[in-house]
């Protein structure tokens, strides 16, 4: 055998080990999503004003509709990243990938509609997981797209689903629970459905901008610091874009005055609708589709939580170049954010937070980070997500088996 041959085949075993084994792990997207968890805790916890002047508190100015927002594009992310980062896998391996991750959203749907059994009528959050169950299935067909198909795809879906928001909702059946279970989805299909694609707390149509900009994110080297500059500067100025832009359409080009006209609010009920959103988003006139409140998934409302999730990724990243060592506690819990987020509605159903939020915030983050980090520095994967990640074993074994008898390809981690 000649030299040049060995070589070729050296690589080639290389490239077999490379595209089997995964990379490391970024240190920055797990602390993100960790962070993303410490949010929604807050957000189910905390008071959302302040209870002597009645203004919004700092925990819903900061986390309000921002922490759900960076949760769906980090898991974007993280979609593109198992299946080929900046490569996306091909043939038999994206088949693969597919049917993994419509196992994965039926398991974690199902785990979203048994919390649902747990929650009173009145419920102290509303649960994400049935959301993500949708989040998933939907981002099937564009799991092989590249960044520039994902990027449009994304924008398209800001702009036309709270079109669709607002034009479809005096159509859409209403529906009864916060927290869907099993018996709703059975009872009230309709109901169910048109919650969890446009209606809900986390609308499947509206959210799939932010996980698609994930994928798309997922697809580009977020190794590189250039991009991870890019991703701070580049979100700072999408925020500060949405909400100066709903600004200067309500209040320099009249919008304010529009929504006053159209809808039956005085001028102190109106104001507190642009700071907590309302019900649902009224149809009396499209000019509410100017406003940015949080969880109304207007346009501008979207882009704002988008800018801040792209900012606080970015920086994540920029961080962990310095001080990985440091990001510990958030990363370890970014790693297994199914586990602790549904251990952490299961104590809220207890209903047991309401006379000492504080403290009760305290102790959810408190006993989320510990048994994450020592979980994490003994076995890896959380809990849940190991069971998730074993039920797709077998479409692993395929993915694995196609990857070894390919032709070697240039590989890029």
């Amino acid at each position: 055998m000649s030299a040049m041959s060995r070589a070729e085949r050296t690589d080639s075993g290389r490239l077999d080990d490379a595209l089997i084994r995964p990379t490391r792990r970024l240190v920055g997207i797990d602390a993100a999503r960790g962070l993303a968890l410490v949010g929604l805790m807050a957000i189910h916890i905390l008071p959302s004003w302040n209870e002597e002047t009645g203004e919004a508190s700092f925990t819903w100015r900061i986390f309000s509709g921002d922490s759900a927002a960076l949760f769906a594009l980090l898991a974007g992310v993280g979609l593109a990243l198992t299946s080929g980062g900046s490569h996306p896998h091909e043939g038999k391996a994206m088949t693969a990938d597919r049917i993994g991750l419509a196992i994965r959203a039926v398991l974690i749907a199902a785990v979203g509609l048994w919390i649902g059994t747990l929650m009173p009528e009145d419920a102290p959050a509303d649960n994400i997981l049935i959301y993500y169950g949708v989040f998933f299935l939907l981002a099937i067909p564009f799991l092989h797209a590249g960044p520039k198909v994902l990027f449009i795809s994304a924008a398209v879906f800001g702009l036309v689903s709270p079109l669709l928001m607002q034009g479809l909702l005096n159509e859409l059946p209403a529906w009864s629970n916060y927290n869907p279970t099993l018996t709703t989805v059975l009872t009230e299909p309709g109901a169910t459905a048109s919650q969890l694609l446009l209606t809900g707390t986390y609308p499947a149509l509206p959210y799939m901008t932010y996980l698609l900009v994930g994928m798309g994110l997922g697809r580009l080297n977020l190794r590189k610091q250039e991009v991870q500059i890019r991703l701070l500067v580049i979100g700072v100025g999408i925020a500060i874009f949405a909400q100066a832009t709903s600004y200067f359409l309500l209040y320099a080009f009249g919008g304010y005055q529009r929504l006053l006209d159209a809808s039956s609010f005085g001028e102190e009920e109106l104001a507190e609708v642009l700071i907590w959103g309302p019900d649902s988003l009224p149809t009396s006139t499209v000019w509410w589709l100017a406003i940015a409140t949080p969880h109304t998934n207007t346009p501008l409302a979207i882009a704002a939580s988008l800018g801040v999730s792209l900012a606080v990724l970015g920086a994540f990243l920029l961080i962990a170049r310095k001080a990985e060592a440091w990001l510990l506690p958030l990363a370890a819990m970014g790693v297994m954010t199914l586990t602790l987020y549904t251990a952490h509605l299961v104590g809220l159903s207890f209903e047991l937070h309401y006379d000492q939020p504080y403290l009760w915030f305290l102790i959810h983050v408190t006993l989320a980070a510990l048994f994450a980090v020592a979980w994490y520095r003994a076995l890896g994967q959380g809990p849940l997500e190991r069971v998730v990640s074993l039920s797709a074993v077998p479409v692993t074994k395929l993915r694995s088996s196609w990857w070894r008898a390919r032709p070697a390809v240039v590989f890029k981690p």
